[in-house]
């Protein structure tokens, strides 16, 4: 009698737990409702079975509780029983994937007016690329990466030359246009992660991942890492701004370009170049290497 007693209360405090739970979701600031859509679909299922489930080992506890005088009956099979499993669990699975196949099919087929923006994951930081004036990213090769030209872009691209690159520093985005991200990690597993968009994807070294979505409202969002990726992988933030359009526009026009960024510098200038970006691990490296040198 106890153990049936608090089985049923396991299922009263889950469910209990689930609507009251302080613990839910950040709010949505992307078009991937249809992802939080399908979450909660799972739920309900997982919920019903798991409430249906301990409810009925409750009740089988209650019901065939020792008693004296009773006997057990053995029964081998029972094809009708067996076959409303099969048919209430298929039922149950199906419902648990289809939405998911839609999502994904959504989440893969990026809208043809989506601008590109390349994510370039490494221990332990978040650079980015965008397009210049021509519209176009140029290649990119892990290969060529160096202290000069941490994110490996091809220097013989001539559609390189006028991207926009923002190193180890904060990503900004308008408001309501559609980006698709291209995914890239040029030392080990990384994942991109902004809770608010609903949109994660690894970064494999070697290949190029991609998701997108639309900003819907503006504000500063965290990027987090969301695969352990070494020692440093707690500390691997960062941070994306979704502003109007004239915001997005006077920031964009601080940043520097890949041509900026590589044409020779004289020595000893007391005039840094400007900029709104960060040097990165590989460029205080060099730095200390040429004075260790000297």
């Amino acid at each position: 009698m106890a153990i049936a007693l608090v089985l049923v209360l396991i299922v009263v405090g889950s469910v209990l737990f689930h609507f009251l739970s302080p613990w839910w979701w950040t709010p949505i600031a992307s078009n991937w409702d249809y992802i939080d859509h399908t979450i909660t679909i799972s739920f309900w299922i997982t919920g019903v079975v798991f409430s249906a489930v301990v409810l009925f080992m409750a009740y089988c506890v209650f019901r065939f509780r020792h008693r004296e005088g009773n006997r057990a009956v053995y029964e081998p099979e029972n094809k009708r029983l067996e076959s409303w499993l099969t048919i209430v669990t298929a039922i149950g699975v199906t419902a648990l994937l289809v939405p998911g196949l839609f999502v994904w099919s959504r989440f893969v087929n990026v809208p043809s007016d989506a601008t590109e923006i390349e994510v370039v994951a490494q221990q332990w930081q978040w650079s980015y690329r965008l397009p210049g004036k021509d519209g176009k990213l140029g290649t990119s090769d892990t290969r060529e990466v160096t202290a000069e030209n941490p994110l490996g872009i091809a220097p013989k691209d001539p559609n390189g030359q006028d991207d926009v690159v923002v190193e180890a520093a904060d990503l900004h985005l308008p408001v309501d246009k559609p980006v698709k991200m291209l995914l890239r990690s040029i030392d080990v597993l990384h994942d991109f992660y902004i809770p608010e968009f609903r949109a994660k994807m690894d970064m494999i070294p070697g290949s190029v991942t991609y998701f997108w979505f639309t900003p819907t409202r503006t504000g500063t969002f965290q990027v987090l890492c969301a695969e352990l990726c070494g020692q440093g992988h707690p500390l691997m933030h960062g941070m994306v701004m979704v502003d109007t359009e004239q915001d997005y526009l006077a920031w964009l026009g601080q940043q520097q370009t890949f041509a900026q960024l590589s044409a020779p510098q004289q020595t000893g200038s007391a005039n840094p170049l400007p900029g709104n970006t960060m040097a990165s691990a590989l460029d205080v490296a060099a730095k200390v290497e040429t004075v260790e040198a000297r």
